[in-house]
C-alpha cells in the first residue's frame, strides 16, 4: 500500500486558526508550521546536536526508546527549550484546543530525544517501526473522557526534515462520531487492560492475530487508513492521548530529534506528569528554577502549578515567606498582593 502524507498547515503570526482547532477536535490532530520562532527552534536542534552522539556510533546504539536522560527535560539547563515549553503561542494554542485559559493550563511532560535508524531490532519493545497505539495508558489513572470532552493536548516538535531521515509519525483521523476506527472504549492495543506491552508492529500484530483476532482484524483498517506527516524543522502536530497513531522507520544513517510535550486542564488532576516534579530541580548551583519562577509570567507560572493571583494560598505569611525565597531574583509580589487587597474589600 502506497503510504498517504499530510503537509502541515502555515500559521499566520503564531496562532491557530478556527480550520486548525476544528480540525484537532473532529480529528484529532492538527499539523502546523509557524507556532514557534524559527530562531529558537535553529538554537533549540544546535544545543541537541551537540549533546547527543551522531548516528552510527556506539554510544547512539544505547538510545533504544524514548527518553534524553534528563538532559532535555523541564527545566533543563539548555535555557531555549525551557523558552519553548513556556512560549505564549505555544501555551495560546493549547488554551485554544481544550477551551481554556492559560492559568488554567498545566505542563505534565517536556522531553527532547533522539531516534536512531537501526539495522536489527531489540526485541519486544524496539521502537523502529512502532505498533499503532494511543498514548493514554502511561499519562492518565483512568481512561480519555468522551471524545467531545478533551482533557489534554500533547504534541510533537520536530527537529528535522523528513525527507533527510524518515520517522515521520503516522496518525489516523478520526471520521465523525460513528467511525468504526475510534469505538469506546478504546483498548485494541498491546500494552492496555490484560494484554502485555508490546512496541513493535510486527510482533504485535502477530501477537494479538494469536491472542486477540477480533483486535488484529480490526487494527488492519487503522494501517490502511493512517498518514505521514511530512514534517520540517520546527513543524508541530498536536493531537490527543485517544489519537491512534505511531512512529514509522528511520532511514538508514538517520538521527532524527523531537521534542514531546503534554499539556492537561488543571483539574483533570487523574492525568500523571511524566517527569519528577519541576520543584526537584531546586537546590542546584546554577539556581535554574528559582530563576525561572522568578522572570516568568504570571501564565507561564500557573501551567507550572504555581499558585496564581486570588488562590486560597496566598496571605500576608506566604506572600512573604515566598518572596524571601525568590526575591533576591527578580520576583516581583505585587500581582498578588494586589488580588489580596481586592479580595478584602
Amino acid at each position: 500500500m502506497q503510504q498517504r502524507f499530510i503537509e502541515p498547515d502555515l500559521l499566520g503570526d503564531g496562532e491557530l486558526g478556527g480550520g486548525q482547532v476544528s480540525q484537532w477536535k473532529a480529528q484529532g490532530f492538527a499539523f502546523v508550521r509557524g507556532l514557534i520562532p524559527g530562531d529558537l527552534i535553529e538554537s533549540l536542534r544546535a544545543a541537541a546536536c551537540s549533546a547527543f552522539p551522531q548516528p552510527g556510533s556506539e554510544a547512539a546504539s544505547r538510545y533504544t526508546d524514548f527518553g534524553s536522560d534528563k538532559r532535555f527535560v523541564f527545566p533543563s539547563t539548555v535555557t531555549v527549550f525551557n523558552e519553548i515549553i513556556l512560549h505564549h503561542h505555544l501555551l495560546r494554542a493549547v488554551s485554544m484546543l481544550l477551551d481554556a485559559s492559560i492559568r488554567d493550563v498545566r505542563l505534565t511532560q517536556a522531553d527532547l530525544w533522539p531516534k536512531y535508524h537501526r539495522g536489527e531490532k531489540v526485541g519486544l519493545r524496539d521502537n523502529s517501526d512502532q505498533r499503532i497505539h494511543v498514548d493514554y495508558p502511561n499519562h492518565t489513572l483512568v481512561h480519555p473522557t468522551p471524545w467531545h470532552r478533551p482533557e489534554a493536548v500533547e504534541l510533537i516538535l520536530y527537529l528535522d526534515d523528513v525527507e533527510q531521515t524518515g520517522g515521520g509519525t503516522a496518525v489516523v483521523a478520526r471520521e465523525g462520531d460513528d467511525d468504526p476506527a475510534y469505538p469506546w472504549p478504546i483498548i485494541a492495543s498491546p500494552g492496555i487492560g490484560g494484554l502485555d506491552y508490546i512496541n513493535d508492529r510486527e510482533m504485535a500484530e502477530a501477537y494479538l492475530a494469536d491472542t486477540r483476532p477480533e483486535f488484529a482484524l480490526f487494527r488492519r483498517q487503522l494501517y490502511e487508513r493512517e498518514a505521514c506527516v511530512r514534517f520540517r524543522p520546527g513543524d508541530v502536530l498536536l493531537y490527543r492521548h485517544d489519537t491512534w497513531h505511531r512512529g514509522t522507520p528511520m532511514k538508514p544513517g538517520a538521527m532524527r530529534l523531537v521534542a514531546n510535550m503534554t499539556y492537561r486542564k488543571a483539574a483533570s488532576e487523574w492525568i500523571s506528569n511524566l517527569h519528577t516534579g519541576w520543584a526537584w530541580s531546586a537546590y542546584r548551583d546554577d539556581k535554574l528554577l528559582e530563576r525561572l519562577i522568578a522572570t516568568a509570567s504570571l501564565e507561564q507560572r500557573a501551567v507550572l502549578g504555581f499558585p496564581q493571583p486570588g488562590s486560597h494560598y496566598w496571605c500576608n505569611e506566604t506572600l512573604a515567606a515566598v518572596t524571601a525565597r525568590y526575591g533576591m531574583y527578580g520576583f516581583d509580589p505585587e500581582p498578588y498582593r494586589r488580588a489580596m487587597t481586592e479580595a478584602h474589600r
